[in-house]
């Protein structure tokens, strides 16, 4: 498998702007305005890889780190505080909402890396660590908890390596192909699992009105879907404490000129519940009957097929 580079440190791989290479040379990134966190693993220097797409023609740009999607002042964020709580207020980091809220007549609190801090979720039988990466609280007039909704943020996992079109990228600005591969296998195994666990204890909170927002990239999306066997194994339920949304964030508009970055927005939505959910990942679509024995005779017999 191989792939590219398409967005570094915020910018189009291709982009040799001078605000494209001015951000890449100082390992900064555009999003947070901080150093890039996102590191190499034996290197431990900033990757600034932002999206990687495969080599296949027609394949999309896929974004393969978090901070990505929070462009634009944490646009995301503000989308769904007023998707959840159906008001548009304004946003601080936990416990400074308080005073906020009531001189404002009300605010978000938000809890998550870089504002309130990430909240801990209880231990599933006394083992593993679950976390939600997001926590928006709406605070009434008062400074009072009223209402909380949660947001669980999944990029896409890559394997094999960009080792060499980084160093390209970052000696030279060109553009090389390398390894890097998509690791869609992890969407079965580790994200939907933590979905329905997290979905299962949101909707038990008494101030949870409208469940869990699942966002990611559109081919994250698309595929995690699909895995549950498409959107007509889960049917649209209006928002409620068991919701689980499914929010495809990713590139919106046309190609940008040379120093500007790629806008995101909402592409897609589809709301379901956390039981239907369940259902679809519990109830594979298996294949026809004797797959292996099949197999085994075409390769021991291919004359007769």
């Amino acid at each position: 498998m191989a792939g590219f580079i398409s967005e570094f440190f915020g910018y189009r791989a291709s982009d040799r702007s001078e605000e494209a290479l001015s951000v890449a040379a100082k390992k900064t990134c555009p999003f947070t305005g901080g150093f890039c966190t996102k590191l190499l693993s034996r290197e431990r220097i900033a990757s600034g890889v932002c999206a990687v797409r495969q080599k296949t023609e027609g394949s999309p740009d896929v974004i393969c780190c978090p901070v990505r999607l929070y462009a634009e002042n944490y646009k995301m964020l503000h989308w769904i505080a007023e998707s959840a709580f159906k008001d548009k207020l304004n946003l601080y980091a936990g416990k400074n909402a308080v005073d906020k809220a009531r001189q404002e007549g009300g605010a978000v609190a938000v809890f998550g890396k870089g504002w309130g801090g990430e909240l801990r979720l209880p231990q599933r039988k006394g083992v593993g660590s679950y976390f939600v990466d997001w926590v928006l609280a709406r605070l009434d007039a008062c400074g009072e908890l009223a209402e909380l909704t949660a947001i669980e943020v999944q990029t896409i996992d890559t394997t094999g390596s960009y080792g060499n079109a980084r160093k390209s990228l970052s000696e030279e600005r060109k553009v090389i192909a390398d390894t890097v591969g998509l690791n869609w296998e992890n969407v079965s195994k580790r994200i939907i699992p933590q979905i329905i666990y997290k979905g299962q204890v949101l909707q038990r909170e008494d101030l949870c009105r409208s469940g869990l927002y699942f966002v990611c990239p559109h081919p994250v999306y698309h595929r995690v879907l699909e895995r549950l066997g498409g959107k007509e194994k889960l049917p649209v339920f209006p928002s409620q404490p068991a919701s689980i949304h499914f929010v495809s964030y990713d590139f919106i508009g046309n190609k940008v000129p040379d120093g500007s970055i790629m806008p995101l927005g909402v592409v897609e939505e589809h709301c379901t519940t956390v039981y239907k959910v369940q259902e679809a990942f519990s109830s594979l679509s298996l294949p026809e009957g004797n797959v292996y024995q099949n197999a085994v005779r075409r390769s021991l017999y291919p004359e007769r097929y």
